[in-house]
């Protein structure tokens, strides 16, 4: 049996939003299967009572691998003992996950730089969506979570 295109674009429409993780079971599929986890605007222990430095203190925690990118902080060259990445791109082994901390408005601007670097999925922190970068991320085939705590998340699946 062939398939019409309207049938192949309609499927490939369903596959891409299959990639968008809104589930508490998809989420903790996810987190099973993430151990290097990239912060794409990481802070700096002098900011360790922002989100954006504690969510990340917490996945170090609990096993994971952390590659610091932040946005800010251009003298800073290791965070959490790790040594900085000034973008996603350049980090040279594969991530996992990309743990986005940019406000919404801000997000298209790494757009190109998250997809050049294929993590397997990408989580925008609690506050924080932007579904046209979902949808590009989700149909170059990449997991991503919107508007969820990672920290919260963790916990809730034990880690």
């Amino acid at each position: 049996m062939t398939s019409s295109p309207m049938h192949d674009a309609a499927s490939g429409a369903a596959d891409w939003r299959s990639h968008l993780i809104e589930d508490d079971a998809g989420i903790a599929h996810l987190l099973a299967r993430t151990h290097r986890l990239a912060v794409l605007g990481i802070k700096t222990a002098q900011d360790s009572m922002q989100p954006a430095y504690y969510v990340a203190a917490y996945a170090q925690k609990a096993g994971m691998e952390i590659v610091p990118v932040p946005v800010y902080y251009p003298d800073v060259v290791e965070i959490l003992g790790q040594p900085v990445h000034r973008t996603v791109s350049a980090i040279v082994q594969p991530v996992d996950m990309v743990n986005d901390f940019r406000r919404p408005k801000d997000i298209p601007a790494h757009v190109a730089d998250i997809l050049a670097a294929r993590p397997k999925a990408v989580w925008f922190q609690l506050g924080i969506r932007n579904v046209e970068a979902a949808e590009q991320f989700a149909r170059a085939g990449m997991d991503v979570v919107q508007d969820r705590c990672l920290l919260v998340e963790l916990q809730n699946v034990g880690r």
